[in-house]
């Protein structure tokens, strides 16, 4: 088993999902908080002046999806065919192809909170009908066990929820994020995890 360290912002954001795989799969790892205090002392030794990373031994890998999905594949939960794994990487593809949209590094709080609101009216309906279809009655979104797409769903919608979009209109949708967070060991990590805004 390699050993890995997962660097990220004191926040569950980008790298959450990853920390889902950890605690669902009963893995250890070391999970590096950075306060922003020492972010500008940092970003400079990056390669790509981003986070979330992955270090797996003494390789580090970038980008949260790509940080999830090679955890997903290395603990079966990427789907269990090449088909399924299709399936499941257009789901969270498409998830982070909205979740794209909003302006996470806008200054201006007046304009942020503008467009929040219109993407949130005009464009997570989108998001959301395609994938209470996709779902239709079935327990988890691809085959018949939970998979990394299943957990980034709740993640996500746990900062939709944050940012007023109403979910309500979803039920199952949302029964799908309760039952992600209701697995034993997802339930011990939310139980444990720091409180952050997002």
């Amino acid at each position: 088993m390699p050993n890995y360290k997962l660097t990220y912002f004191k926040l569950r954001g980008r790298a959450e999902t990853a920390r889902y795989i950890f605690a669902y799969s009963g893995i250890n790892y070391e999970d590096e908080t950075i306060e922003r205090s020492v972010w500008a002392q940092l970003k400079p030794t990056l390669l790509f002046k981003q986070l979330p990373i992955l270090k797996v031994d003494e390789i580090e890998l970038n980008q949260s999806t790509a940080i999830a999905r090679y955890l997903a594949r290395e603990t079966g939960l990427a789907g269990k065919s090449n088909i399924e794994q299709a399936q499941v990487d257009a789901i969270v593809d498409t998830i982070n192809d909205f979740m794209n949209l909003f302006p996470w590094t806008e200054r201006d709080e007046a304009v942020k909170q503008k467009m929040n609101e219109d993407i949130v009216t005009n464009n997570i309906p989108i998001l959301l009908d395609g994938l209470c279809k996709l779902l239709g009655d079935r327990t988890w979104f691809v085959g018949d066990s939970v998979t990394w797409a299943d957990f980034h769903w709740a993640v996500c919608s746990i900062t939709l929820s944050s940012l007023n979009a109403d979910l309500h209109n979803y039920p199952k949708l949302l029964a799908l994020k309760e039952r992600v967070e209701a697995l034993p060991q997802i339930a011990a990590w939310i139980e444990q995890r720091p409180k952050t805004p997002l």
